[in-house]
């Protein structure tokens, strides 16, 4: 009797589990797009709040607004600064912590605004008709700095107004010159300019005249301008060379706020110079620089200029990885940064002085570092595969890593998402290749689950343990997949040679490195060998079209395949992508004084290989990797008789960026694999 009762309750508890399995909600693209976005902490100068934004995503509407957020450092709950339809972003704090700066289109153009903080009141600041944006105080509270999208010949905000209106007659476009459009937008002769303004308001002032812009375009990392500690002069990033769309070369220049001569002080260095901050006794400039010019992804090392002996000298000339967001400890004495590791972001800090490197924080994805006036506490975003972000709390040392906001706990509570889990395997040549792989809520070894293979893209880029709105690997686990993410050769955070290693050999030893850590799952047990996928944008479709030419592993077959925004003939693509220095350094040139290297590792020179099931996925104002790329790609693929599908975006760019957009993206994928790997039925 007594084995009997413990059968029974052995088959209770499996029965109780295998309906607590099925019971999981699954994490829909819908779920996803309800998630409360959360950015941008900064830290009163009274070391006692923390503004921020929220970002929530309204589907039904399209739109998004955000709105910023007040929180205590202490605790209590965040109340909210600013409502209203418009949206308000980047606060920033004045120097005595009693107004917020920020941006808003509350009444038409994005102008800067400021928000008393106890007492609520609003006042515009700048009235400029080409819109104000990312402000920053001069330490004296008297000016902001802002930017703005001008016309460089303009002298007059009333030049710009009209030059606007007679743009507005025709929708056509006219360039003379190289980088005439980027990303998502054409230039129209536009610069970005840096202008002052006071901080009660009146006209803004612009320092940065000249036809250049000034801060240079970057696609993330630490603000490119700042005010010295006694207001007098600012430090800010610009590129003059005379082609810019094959030049890497931005330079640190020092202007008076009354205006002037601008001063270049990184002239030595013919690669990027970007990200000045001046240290708060006035002594230093810090800043991040590359050495290799034209090479966007070489190592971004942490540099201090002396302003009395004019001297320069790297902090991290050993350190072998990328120096991101930086600040300086209120006293000056060190720099607090973050920089990626194996899939993770810890927080370090480096003496001014030099000295060798601390690992403050060495656990999760870690970004936005602050540090609190009185020098006690760091405060920081961190998010990973299963938490977007939040903010966090530690020690000025790193200890007591304490979690200040839960603004999405509520939401995901009924999901159960699956940590993500790190895999390594070796590739040919030796290398140790690292990746992660994200399982269903529901997962059980019991059975046999489809693999889902995701390719990440720059190639110069990683997946890291992070949350992603554009690639969430929980919403594909979700639908019933195990999510296999490797960083094969040049991805970052495993040292700059593992970056380098792909620059002239796309399609070899990464591809090598993806196929070798597939064969290492897909040798698990709980893996249905024969219902493989993989899919990828930018340079991971670029992979997803070498596969589709490729597909030939003895080891496995790739089943079916989603190519988003991929590369797909490399000599077509150079003719129309702005980023030239990209593909010149790449390639190691052009493709007509370097041809054979085009060929070899074009995907469209192996198209009579074509046979795997493809969604082609592309946006219009893709100026990055152009719609045609994907258009031929489709068409070939037609041609060839191969299962196909194109899904076209009108008005999206690079990246999917609108919500009802976003949803039909994640669930005509899904359903692109429904199709082709789930015959089973078992999802």
């Amino acid at each position: 009797m007594k084995r009997l009762g413990i059968l029974i309750t052995v088959v209770a508890f499996c029965c109780s589990s295998i309906a607590a399995q099925q019971s999981v909600r699954p994490f829909t693209v819908d779920e996803l797009l309800k998630l409360r976005r959360v950015s941008d902490p900064q830290v009163s100068p009274d070391n006692r709040s923390i503004a921020y934004t929220v970002t929530d995503i309204d589907k039904e509407s399209n739109r998004r607004t955000t709105q910023i957020y007040l929180i205590q450092i202490e605790g209590g709950e965040a109340r909210p600064l600013t409502g209203g339809a418009a949206s308000s972003s980047s606060p920033r704090w004045s120097p005595n912590g009693g107004r917020l700066a920020f941006v808003s289109a509350r009444d038409g153009e994005p102008q800067i605004w400021t928000l008393d903080v106890a007492g609520g009141e609003l006042k515009k600041i700048t009235n400029i008709s080409t819109g104000a944006d990312n402000p920053v105080w001069s330490p004296d509270g008297q000016l902001i700095a802002f930017t703005s999208e001008v016309y460089p010949e303009c002298a007059t905000d009333q030049c710009n107004r009209q030059r606007a209106e007679q743009a507005a007659t025709s929708n056509a476009k006219i360039a003379d010159r190289l980088l005439y459009r980027h990303w998502t937008s054409w230039k129209e002769g536009k610069r970005s300019h840096i202008f002052v303004v006071s901080s009660g308001g009146g006209a803004a002032r612009d320092l940065t005249p000249g036809d250049y812009d000034a801060p240079p375009f970057s696609l993330g990392g630490p603000p490119d301008y700042s005010f010295s500690p006694d207001s007098k002069e600012l430090a800010f990033a610009r590129n003059t060379d005379k082609t810019e769309a094959t030049s890497t070369n931005g330079d640190i220049f020092v202007v008076p706020v009354t205006g002037g001569e601008a001063e270049r002080i990184t002239g030595d260095n013919q690669a990027n110079d970007l990200s000045p901050l001046y240290s708060p006794d006035g002594r230093y400039l810090a800043y991040r620089a590359q050495a290799r010019p034209g090479f966007e992804s070489d190592r971004w090392q942490l540099r201090l200029y002396d302003r009395k002996t004019r001297q320069r000298r790297s902090l991290t000339s050993e350190f072998d990885s990328w120096v991101e967001g930086f600040t300086f400890s209120p006293d000056g004495g060190r720099i607090y940064f973050v920089a990626s590791e194996r899939g993770r972001q810890p927080i370090y800090a480096v003496p001014t002085g030099g000295g060798p490197l601390a690992k403050l924080v060495a656990d999760g994805f870690n970004d936005d570092v602050r540090v609190t006036p009185d020098g006690k506490t760091l405060v920081f975003s961190r998010h990973s595969m299963t938490q977007p972000v939040e903010i966090y709390l530690a020690r000025a040392d790193g200890t007591n890593v304490t979690r200040r906001s839960k603004i999405n706990d509520r939401l995901l509570a009924d999901f159960n998402l699956k940590p993500a889990e790190e895999a390594a395997w070796e590739a040919a040549d030796g290398a140790k290749v690292h990746g992660f792989i994200v399982k269903p809520a529901n997962f059980s070894s019991s059975r046999k689950w489809p693999l889902l293979v995701l390719i990440h893209g720059g190639p110069q880029g990683a997946w890291n343990d992070a949350w992603s709105y554009r690639w969430n690997p929980q919403v594909f686990a979700a639908a019933g997949y195990v999510v296999f993410m490797p960083n094969p050769r040049g991805s970052t955070g495993y040292g700059q040679k593992f970056v380098d290693d792909i620059s002239g050999d796309w399609g070899g030893k990464a591809f090598t490195d993806i196929k070798n850590g597939v064969a290492s799952v897909v040798a698990r047990p709980e893996i249905d060998r024969e219902r493989i996928g993989a899919a990828g944008a930018s340079y991971g479709g670029y992979m997803i079209n070498w596969i589709e030419g490729h597909n030939d592993d003895p080891r496995f077959q790739f089943k079916a395949l989603v190519s988003h925004a991929g590369v797909y003939n490399l000599t077509s693509m150079y003719g129309a992508t702005e980023e030239l220095w990209f593909t010149d350094w790449e390639f190691k040139g052009t493709p007509w004084d370097n041809p054979e290297m085009y060929a070899r590792w074009s995907p469209h020179m192996y198209v009579k290989n074509f046979k795997t099931p493809l969604l082609v996925v592309h946006g219009e104002l893709d100026y990055r990797v152009p719609v045609t790329e994907g258009l031929q790609l489709f068409t070939a693929l037609q041609r060839r008789g191969v299962a196909s599908k194109l899904l076209y975006f009108p008005d999206e760019g690079h990246w999917i960026g609108k919500p009802q957009n976003s949803a039909l993206w994640y669930n005509t994928i899904l359903q692109w694999f429904a199709t082709h790997l789930n015959s089973k039925g078992e999802i």
